[in-house]
Formats: structure tokens, C-alpha cells, sequence
């Protein structure tokens, strides 16, 4: 069995968690402890990876001060956000199945083999639906209003996006870039690849030690990320049709008003000197050429993208040869 390009290679690590940190100096020993605990009992090769997304407290020395094989601690030079954090550990994980949850204890390793067992039905990533969530309705009410949101354009009918207990088989990652505030629709931006997605029921605990890093902005980021999702849902692989489509609906409306003047200035004697419509029309018609060139161009850059990458704009789950 093949994955369409070329022979898949299988990696010796089997389970890779990762868990981007932000100041959680009080909570990451504990954390390890509980994740070692839960995962050592499965009798798989694991590790167990520390993003300390540039903390500026003793994050980084509590997670040093851990000795153990199977932790690795990957440390940003800055704070560049969870996506960003996330992305790294992606990236530097080695296992075939990776496993992401928050720092702050509040995602419950013991329902890992919870993930596991769902993923092993077939699935290629298992999102953890927080049913009871243990959050104040500061951070609940602006949730659900982006559940709302998001259901109604990505159409991925998942209650919990932005959980971040999820578990992932490692080809479903690859290739996915997270930026800005990213991390919460990354089954979104698989299942525009085809993957199969589901959820589970999981444990959500009160923070107990440490401060959140939930601000108000990032619900405002989030909702510009999703637009972003959804122009990529729809026009990545021919902008022209947004770009272009919009461009001609400008190109028509202003050529009609053009017109319109025209046949006044022809042939009733209409002045166009002190017309505002006509600097109106020609305004509009300057911006939908415009427009119709920029969904050219853009095109002309994903074709590119597509070409330098080798990335394919579908994916294939299998080649079955008898």
C-alpha cells in the first residue's frame, strides 16, 4: 500500500504528545507526571514534548529540572502565540500518532487512550468535545457564538474546535502551517484534504494553579482566522473564480452606468463635466479590472505554490494494486 507518492515511511516512535506551555512553572511537573503515568501503561514507544512558548517565568527551568528519556523541551526565542507553538511541536515530532493538549491541567491525560481507541476505528484525527466544560461564561458565551460561526461556514460538525486535546495520525499533519490564531480550526483545514474527523466526550478540570492566557483580542483574531479558513475552503485552488468574480460584477456594473451616460452625453446632450456618476462609474470600473488581474495573479501564484512544493491539491488515502 502506497499513499500515492511514493513508499510511507513508518517511524520507530509511536506516540508523540505535545504541550506548548506559557508561564506554567507551577503546573508542567505535575503535568508530565500525569501524561508519563497514563501513557507508560499503553506499552508503546512515546516521548513527550514541552513547547515553552518564550515564558518569562521559571517554565523553562521547572521543565529542565525533569530528567527523563522521553521528554523533549523545544523553547521559542519569543512569545509567538499557541498556533505558532503548536507548530513547532508538530514539526519536531517523531511519532506516528501525535497527541496535543493544553499546559494548564485542565485537559485530563487519562483520556488519552480514549483518543487512541476512536482513532483506531478508522479515523484520522479524534478532537476532544469539553461537554462540561470548567471555564467562567466570560470564555464559554464568546465559544459558542464561534461554534455558531464556524459550523455555519466550514460546515464540520464538531462541537469543540478549539479544544486543544486532540489526537492526530501524523500524515493528517503534514504539510499544515499554523499562524495568528490557526490552531483552533486545524480540522477544519484537514477536512479540506479529505481526512476522516471525529470527536469524543472528554474530562475538562477547573485551573487550579497559574493564571489564563484568554484575552478578548484572541476572540477577535479567531473570527479573521476563519475568514481566512473559509477563502481557502473555497477559492485556494482557483482564486480567479473570487477575485475574478467579483472583478467582472464591477467591470459590468460600471460599463452599464458607462453606457447609460454615454447614450446621455450621444444623444440627449447630457453634460458629463458635472456628473459625479460618471467619476463614480469609472471609479467602480478601475477597481473591477483591478480585481479580475489580482485573481489572475493570485492564479497564476497557486499554480506555482503547487508546482515548487509538490503539493497536490487533493490527496489520496490509497492505492490498492492486486
Amino acid at each position: 500500500m502506497s499513499n500515492g507518492h511514493g513508499e510511507k515511511k513508518v517511524s520507530k516512535m509511536e506516540i508523540s504528545i505535545v504541550v506548548p506551555v506559557l508561564n506554567e512553572e507551577e503546573n508542567v511537573k505535575q503535568l508530565f507526571d500525569e501524561i508519563s503515568q497514563v501513557v507508560s501503561k499503553l506499552k508503546k514507544t512515546y516521548e513527550i514534548i514541552f513547547v515553552d512558548d518564550g515564558s518569562w517565568d521559571n517554565t523553562f527551568k521547572a521543565l529542565n529540572s525533569i530528567n527523563d528519556k522521553h521528554l523533549k523541551i523545544i523553547k521559542l526565542r519569543n512569545n509567538f502565540g499557541q498556533s505558532a507553538a503548536l507548530d513547532a511541536g508538530f514539526k519536531n515530532a517523531s511519532g506516528n500518532i501525535i497527541i496535543a493538549m493544553d499546559g494548564d491541567l485542565q485537559n485530563d491525560p487519562n483520556d488519552i487512550p480514549a483518543l487512541l481507541n476512536k482513532l483506531n476505528e478508522g479515523y484520522d484525527v479524534v478532537s476532544g468535545w469539553r461537554a462540561d466544560r470548567k471555564d467562567p461564561i466570560t470564555k464559554k458565551i464568546p465559544s459558542k457564538i464561534a461554534y455558531l460561526i464556524r459550523k455555519r461556514i466550514t460546515k464540520l460538525k464538531i462541537h469543540d474546535s478549539g479544544c486543544t486535546l486532540k489526537a492526530y495520525r501524523k500524515e493528517a499533519l503534514d504539510g499544515l502551517d499554523l499562524y495568528g490564531e490557526m490552531h483552533r480550526f486545524i480540522p477544519d483545514l484537514i477536512a479540506l484534504k479529505g481526512f476522516k474527523i471525529t470527536e469524543v466526550k472528554v474530562n475538562h478540570r477547573p485551573r487550579l494553579k497559574g493564571k489564563t492566557k484568554y484575552k478578548f483580542t484572541r476572540m477577535l483574531k479567531g473570527f479573521l482566522d476563519l475568514a481566512v479558513v473559509y477563502f481557502w475552503k473555497k477559492f485556494a485552488k482557483r482564486p480567479i473564480h473570487f477575485f475574478g468574480g467579483i472583478g467582472t460584477l464591477f467591470i459590468l456594473s460600471g460599463g452599464i452606468i458607462d453606457a447609460y451616460l454615454l447614450f446621455g452625453r450621444l444623444f440627449l446632450d447630457q453634460s458629463l463635466a458635472d456628473r459625479p456618476l460618471f467619476i463614480l462609474a469609472n471609479f467602480i470600473l478601475i477597481m473591477g479590472i483591478q480585481l479580475f488581474v489580482t485573481g489572475l495573479l493570485a492564479d497564476i501564484s497557486m499554480k506555482n505554490h503547487y508546482k515548487i512544493t509538490k503539493e497536490m491539491n487533493y490527496s489520496i488515502e490509497k492505492i490498492v494494486k492486486k
